[in-house]
């Protein structure tokens, strides 16, 4: 049994997919090839913004987001301590501090109230009600904008966090490595912040065969910004550089499979819809997992589906049930940000946020792609709840 099960969408596709490679192979463009433009029309489109702008990865498209809002040192960045490592690792790598809010417990995603919370205490010269950063004690930098992730695939609340930002003059960056067809009251994921980004890494509801990612504004500026930085601050040329960027640009080839892939992505999403309903027909009502939570008005891209053992030792157990059942598995995440010894410098301790330590003491995740059939399913979750 596959936990993302690759293979099957590419033997669905595989002819288009080599047709798409022959192209690039015929007209030689591999870098910045005129596929780059078309997937970014077309995704811009799907989501509904101006632009878009395709990079490396998705952590490229964070960066680049940062930089194109002038994020650096003396800026704080508010973002949860609930998520991959690259949310955090791009503001500690333009000299900015991230500063970690808890999340909301069932969501899994940051916490409007704590957001607001955690900023008053920031701009405040009174003692902080939540825990911050040494370095914000220290050396008292402003908050400046806000990095919101969808995770899992659902969006955040974003009328809540976006009216939080306004209210403080920041800047929201909708971290979307994981929700890229997700919706949030009637838009699409990657339309919610000033500027999103997703990835496009092979397990990702849109995944390349290598990284891959894209950022999307309705601001032509930050996309004029966005497209000059990742192609090492050009201006009028390559050999003309305005400023200090990256390189930071996306594989003509990996556009190529890209809009292979999206030609079948609408289904996809349907299926997904499916199996993540199938999956919580069976776990409602049990005491032994809790499954995900949905607001209303909202649709999950179902890049993981993530359930909450009991505790730590229940999900141990079942665990090792599922793994002795060749059923496989994962953790997303472990160990949660701010107890990540590369923001050790930050000072943050154990306890700090109780809401994402418990919840990454008893996630995991089952197989879930839009393949997974009805039979595995019923195994899996027979599997979970024997007791």
């Amino acid at each position: 049994m596959q936990f993302i099960d690759l293979p099957a969408q590419q033997k669905k596709i595989r002819d288009k997919i080599e047709d798409n490679i022959r192209k690039v192979l015929d007209h030689g463009q591999y870098i910045m090839g005129p596929e780059i433009t078309a997937l970014e029309k077309r995704l811009a489109d799907y989501v509904d913004t101006r632009h878009a702008v395709g990079c490396a990865s998705g952590t490229d498209a964070l960066l680049l987001a940062l930089m194109a809002h002038e994020v650096g040192p003396g800026d704080a960045i508010l973002t949860t301590p609930f998520t991959f490592v690259a949310t955090a690792e791009v503001i500690s790598l333009l000299g900015a501090i991230p500063v970690f809010v808890d999340i909301d417990p069932m969501t899994f995603n940051i916490d409007p109230k704590r957001l607001e919370q955690t900023i008053e205490d920031l701009t405040s010269e009174a003692s902080p009600d939540h825990p911050l950063p040494q370095a914000i004690i220290m050396n008292s930098p402003q908050p400046k904008g806000i990095i919101a992730v969808d995770l899992f695939g659902l969006p955040a609340d974003y009328d809540s966090i976006n009216a939080v930002a306004a209210k403080h003059g920041l800047f929201v960056v909708e971290d979307a490595a994981q929700s890229f067809g997700g919706v949030y009251k009637g838009r699409k994921a990657c339309s919610l912040g000033n500027t999103s980004c997703t990835s496009f890494f092979p397990a990702k509801p849109l995944g390349g065969y290598g990284d891959g990612g894209m950022c999307f504004t309705n601001n032509p500026g930050l996309d004029e910004l966005m497209r000059s930085l990742r192609v090492h601050g050009q201006g009028s040329d390559k050999y003309d550089n305005v400023r200090i960027g990256i390189n930071g640009r996306l594989d003509t080839i990996q556009a190529a499979i890209l809009l292979a892939k999206f030609d079948i992505f609408a289904e996809e999403i349907i299926l997904r819809q499916q199996v993540a309903g199938r999956y919580t027909k069976h776990f409602d009502g049990s005491d032994l997992l809790t499954p995900p939570y949905i607001p209303s008005g909202c649709q999950s891209a179902w890049a993981q589906y993530s359930v909450l053992a009991k505790d730590n030792q229940s999900r141990g157990i079942l665990l090792g049930k599922l793994k002795r059942e060749g059923i496989p598995t994962a953790i997303y995440y472990p160990k949660p940000l701010h107890l990540q010894e590369a923001f050790s410098y930050l000072g943050y301790q154990n306890g700090d946020f109780s809401v994402t330590e418990d919840c990454a003491s008893r996630i995991f995740s089952l197989p879930m792609h839009p393949y997974l059939t009805e039979e595995d399913q019923e195994w899996i979750c027979k599997v979970c709840l024997a007791c």
